[in-house]
C-alpha cells in the first residue's frame, strides 16, 4: 500500500514497519554497548551507513562507491570488534523466556532432595550457594572449582556446605541429577552491589551467575537463616519447604509449554497493568 512519494522515491507501509523494526535494532545494539569502548565504534558505523544512504539517494556515485566499499569492509570488522557486545546480546537473547520454550533444559528433577538439604542447612546455621544449570552451560565456571560428579542427594549436599568442609566455601553446580562441581567462584552482580548495600557476597554472587546465564541459583544465608532463590537478576525470599519444592520444579523446567506461554501473557498483562496505573 503505497503511502506518499518523495520525488521518484515511494513510501509504502512495509517501508515504514522496515525503518521501525531496523530502528529498534539498532537502538538495543546501542543499549547493550553503552558505556563501552564499542559504542563509540558503533556510532562512527551508523554514521558511515547514514552517509552511505544519502549520497545513494542524491546519485553521488564517486562518494556513494566510497562509502559503499568502507561499509562492505565493516561487515568483516563488526564481527571482530563487536564480538564481546554480540555475545552478550545473544546471551541476553537466549535468556528471554519466550527462547526458553524452544530449548531444553539440562537438569533433573531433584527439587525434593536439594530443598531438604537446604532447610537442614538453614536449621543448623550454615550457608550454602547452590546454583542448578539449565541451557547456558557453565563448563567455565565449573573449572574454577573441585570435580565432584556425584548424584544428588541431601547427606552428600550438607557435607559439602559443612564449615569443616574443604568444600564449603563456594557454590555447587548441578546439572543432569549430579553434583558437577563444588567450590566455584560465580562472577558477582555489579549492579546489586550499588543498589542494595546489605546484601553479601553469597546473595552478590547468586545474583552474578543469573545475570550471565539462566541459571537458577538457591542462597542460604547462615547470618539470618533465610533461604532465597535467584533467577534473572532477581531475588525471591522462602521459609516454606513446599512452596521452595514448587518454585524449584519451576525453574528446572517441570511444567508444560502451554503453562509457561500463559505465564508469558499474564506477565505481560501484569506490566501493562501497571504501567497504566503509573499513567494514571
Amino acid at each position: 500500500m503505497e503511502l506518499f512519494k518523495i520525488g521518484f522515491f515511494t513510501v509504502k507501509v512495509i517501508d515504514i514497519i522496515d525503518i521501525l523494526l531496523v530502528t529498534y535494532l539498532f537502538y538495543k545494539l546501542y543499549t547493550v554497548m553503552k558505556g563501552t569502548i564499542a559504542s563509540q565504534i558503533f556510532i562512527a558505523l551508523v554514521l558511515i551507513f547514514g552517509f552511505s544512504f544519502i549520497a545513494q539517494l542524491l546519485n553521488m556515485q564517486a562518494l556513494g562507491w566510497l562509502l559503499g566499499s568502507i561499509t562492505n569492509i565493516w561487515v568483516i570488522a563488526l564481527i571482530v570488534l563487536f564480538q564481546p557486545e554480540i555475545r552478550r546480546l545473544l546471551q541476553l537473547i537466549g535468556k528471554t523466556k519466550v527462547a526458553r520454550i524452544f530449548t531444553k533444559v539440562n537438569v533433573d528433577e531433584n527439587a525434593d532432595e536439594i530443598a531438604d538439604s537446604c532447610f537442614e542447612l538453614k536449621q543448623r546455621g550454615w550457608g550454602a550457594l547452590i546454583v542448578i544449570e539449565r541451557s547456558s552451560g557453565l563448563k567455565s565456571v565449573m573449572e574454577t572449582g573441585e570435580s565432584v560428579q556425584a548424584k544428588i542427594n541431601k547427606e552428600l549436599l550438607v557435607s559439602i556446605f559443612t564449615p569443616k568442609s574443604p568444600l564449603h566455601d563456594g557454590a555447587v553446580i548441578l546439572k543432569n541429577g549430579k553434583i558437577e562441581a563444588a567450590r566455584c567462584l560465580l562472577p558477582l552482580s555489579e549492579h546489586e552491589r550499588i543498589r542494595n548495600k546489605s546484601l553479601g557476597t553469597r546473595h552478590r554472587a547468586g545474583l552474578g551467575i543469573t545475570e550471565v546465564s539462566d541459571a537458577v541459583a538457591i542462597i542460604v544465608s547462615e547470618e539470618r537463616r533465610v533461604i532465597s532463590v535467584a533467577e534473572d537478576s532477581k531475588l525471591e525470599y522462602y521459609d516454606d519447604k513446599e512452596k521452595l519444592k514448587l518454585r524449584l520444579n519451576k525453574a528446572m523446567g517441570k511444567e508444560s509449554v502451554a503453562e509457561k506461554v500463559k505465564d508469558i501473557f499474564e506477565e505481560g498483562e501484569k506490566e501493562i497493568e501497571e504501567s497504566e496505573e503509573k499513567k494514571s
